[in-house]
């Protein structure tokens, strides 16, 4: 684990930091994306305004599902990195600096969001990163160069919210999920997501992944709104314990992974950027958390061309689900500051 965080012993938390890093590739669902839904036919996209009201010159909705940006667009940031680009829209680009795959409404289990469209699920990620990975063997010179490159990447995981939101708590998509107990279904849901970065290791020379939790997402807007149990605005508790499962769970086979002697080299960093903000907001500097800033559609995404409210940096959430540039910013920070300590919050 050492290894990993050796070169950022002396960085500032609040400063671009460790540009020893020489690349990240981000694997995701709406938290993470920036554009590879855009051309695609499914409902699940944020290429339109007010998405992006704040992205660089603003007005400027690239597909981010926010008014500016991503919790992995502060990471790469922090660790020195320009803004790494979509998947969809790679072309030229400098595909050694990293590529982000991430596609809203995307979940581990390959059917999660289908009823959303053409999106592309985890195991269609790691299948475009194959892609990339042949290309910097090709640019690189062999395939023994390109894993020694790539070894050095930041692999960014963040990716299960939909598998609730979509899938287990929306039955209707798969017929296998209503016979899988709580329990049951976060263990799948793990073996699922352990398989595909094993493979990252075993096949693309992948060893440092920055791997999110799910966190409380029954106090999201869309989870109070549509549960029965979310009476007098509190949390959709029964989506809490199911996600603090998964977040056991994933936790758990992360620490299993680093002590497999098969993976010495590798870090599989669990990171818990969960929040007070659904019982203190204020003490993050928010003074809305139940409510989205944009007026939104039954989907609980924006409405397109609606009016987002003036006060944007006082709302943590942007939509009914994702959250706004401003806690992005704070867990963004929380993920920093475990990658510079090598810490398991």
């Amino acid at each position: 684990m050492a290894g990993f965080i050796h070169f950022c012993v002396g960085c500032k938390l609040h400063a671009p930091v460790c540009p020893w890093k020489t690349c990240m590739f981000i694997f995701g669902d709406a938290f993470s994306e920036n554009g590879n839904n855009n051309n695609r036919n499914t409902t699940a996209k944020g290429n339109y305004t007010p998405y992006g009201i704040e992205y660089k010159q603003g007005n400027n909705p690239t597909g981010r599902f926010t008014n500016d940006r991503t919790e992995a667009d502060f990471v790469a940031e922090r660790q020195g990195l320009p803004d790494i680009p979509p998947y969809a829209n790679i072309g030229v680009s400098d595909i050694l600096k990293g590529v982000n795959y991430a596609s809203a409404a995307a979940g581990i289990r390959p059917e999660t969001g289908s009823q959303r469209g053409d999106i592309i699920s985890l195991e269609r990620q790691i299948q475009n990163h194959r892609n990339i990975y042949n290309r910097v063997v090709k640019k690189l010179g062999g395939s023994n160069k390109a894993k020694k490159y790539l070894s050095k990447c930041l692999y960014y995981m963040k990716i299960g919210t939909n598998d609730y939101y979509d899938n287990y708590f929306f039955p209707q998509v798969s017929s296998t999920v209503p016979d899988l107990t709580t329990d049951r279904y976060a263990a799948d849901l793990v073996r699922r997501y352990s398989s595909y970065m094993k493979r990252l290791h075993d096949e693309h020379g992948a060893k440092k992944f920055l791997v999110i939790n799910v966190g409380r997402i029954g106090c999201s807007p869309y989870s109070r709104a549509r549960s029965a149990t979310a009476r007098g605005g509190g949390c959709a508790e029964e989506v809490n314990d199911a996600t603090l499962l998964f977040d056991r769970e994933l936790k758990s086979e992360m620490e299993r992974l680093n002590r497999n002697k098969l993976y010495a080299k590798a870090n599989f960093m669990f990171v818990n950027t969960t929040t007070n903000i659904d019982t203190d907001p204020t003490s993050l500097g928010f003074t809305v958390a139940d409510t989205p800033c944009c007026p939104t559609v039954q989907n609980a995404t924006c409405i397109p061309n609606g009016t987002p409210c003036s006060n944007r940096h006082e709302y943590a959430f942007y939509d009914s689900l994702n959250p706004t540039s401003s806690l992005n910013n704070i867990t963004a920070a929380i993920a920093d500051n475990a990658i510079m300590m090598g810490l398991f919050p």
